[in-house]
């Protein structure tokens, strides 16, 4: 059962997660379902949400490699943001005159920065770090002293998420292929 309303309110506190999250009723014990109690439809309910809950934990050992794998996917995409970043943030830094003063406007204006960042590479917003943090960690480093962007990192970030994250993904699907 889907949770939605005053219910999914209070457990979106608890749980940090921006999916609908699965609820299960029922009496989970070892006495059988009450009918005169729950009436005939609420036993049916229970008996199938009991089912329900007892399939989905079987699933989990299964579910477990599709979770690491879009946790690395969504790893080498901040990896990604972060070096378009970076390399943005390095390039308007003046050659000469005024490197303080510049690096301090860039930081104050880090949101302005991550918007062209996104404009410029054609990325999404969701990807990008909460902008007072990397402020916070930002003013910590000297700008000057940054990497420049090498193109063929990112192309291999791109090759790995577009071509062999999915083979991986075949792989693990169906192991008997």
């Amino acid at each position: 059962m889907r949770v939605y309303g005053a219910l999914m309110w209070s457990l979106g506190k608890v749980l940090n997660t921006p999916e609908v999250v699965r609820v299960y009723i029922g009496s989970f014990n070892d006495k059988p379902v009450n009918e005169a109690a729950t009436g005939p439809i609420g036993k049916e309910l229970f008996e199938k949400e009991q089912e329900d809950l007892l399939s989905d934990l079987k699933d989990i050992p299964k579910k477990a490699c599709d979770r690491r794998i879009n946790e690395f996917v969504k790893r080498a995409r901040a990896a990604k943001i972060h070096a378009y970043i970076i390399a943005h943030l390095k390039k308007e830094m003046p050659a000469m005159i005024g490197k303080a003063k510049t690096q301090q406007r860039l930081i104050d204006n880090l949101e302005g920065e991550f918007g062209k960042v996104q404009r410029d590479h054609h990325l999404p917003p969701g990807d990008f770090p909460n902008v007072e943090h990397f402020k916070e960690i930002l003013s910590g480093y000297n700008f000057d002293k940054f990497e420049k962007l090498k193109p063929k990192m990112i192309q291999a970030v791109d090759d790995m998420l577009g071509y062999d994250i999915p083979e991986l993904l075949k792989t693990f699907r169906n192991p008997y292929d």
